[in-house]
């Protein structure tokens, strides 16, 4: 393949798409954003892609800002920071009981797991689903520039397990992702936050 052919795949409509992949900072990302986070890729398209990050809690519970839809709330029934991007906004992704079934309001993201629009009735949805967890803001990147961002080895990119966008233990999160990846990935889980401390 040559590079004009390949360089054609990677900007056209031949890229492969990472949607419902994990996107786990590495040591060498230098944003404080990003700093060991874990972002559940929602989008991935040739435009760009949109994602959640799943490990930063906050202390308002949901109940606060989305009273409806709190009972719904998996532990613990908190707003996440989502990303910098429209802090004002959230997305709420949801864990489906039945994922064969179609439901609306719900757009899946992989497997059981997906956006619900939060405009619908959440007791319509009480049964259908097995839990929920709400972003406020987002994480975006332009066309190119996640790609760019990969190749240049400041995320790793893994498969998701339908329990890591919903776990009791966000803090965890990011090394317990690493672990399970075994090999030298798992010794990455064990590095100090700043190295430059050691």
């Amino acid at each position: 393949m040559s590079d004009m052919q390949e360089g054609q795949a990677i900007g056209g409509r031949a890229m492969e798409s990472m949607t419902g992949r994990l996107l786990v900072a590495t040591p060498a990302l230098k944003d404080p954003n990003f700093d060991r986070t874990v972002v559940l890729l929602v989008a991935h398209e040739p435009g760009g892609a949109l994602g959640v990050v799943l490990n930063r809690a906050t202390e308002v519970p949901v109940a606060d800002v989305l009273g409806d839809w709190s009972d719904l709330a998996r532990h613990p029934a908190v707003l996440f920071e989502g990303g910098p991007v429209q802090p004002d906004s959230a997305i709420c992704l949801a864990r489906m009981r039945h994922p064969i079934k179609p439901l609306k309001g719900f757009h899946r993201v992989s497997g059981a797991v997906g956006t619900i629009d939060l405009s619908v009735d959440p007791e319509r949805l009480r049964d259908a689903i097995g839990g929920i967890r709400v972003f406020a803001g987002y994480s975006g990147w332009g066309a190119g520039q996640l790609e760019r961002e990969i190749e240049e080895g400041s995320w790793f990119v893994l498969d998701a397990l339908p329990g890591d966008a919903f776990v009791d233990r966000p803090d965890d999160l990011w090394p317990m992702v690493l672990r399970r990846q075994g090999g030298m990935m798992a010794a990455v889980a064990h590095f100090p936050p700043d190295v430059a401390l050691n």
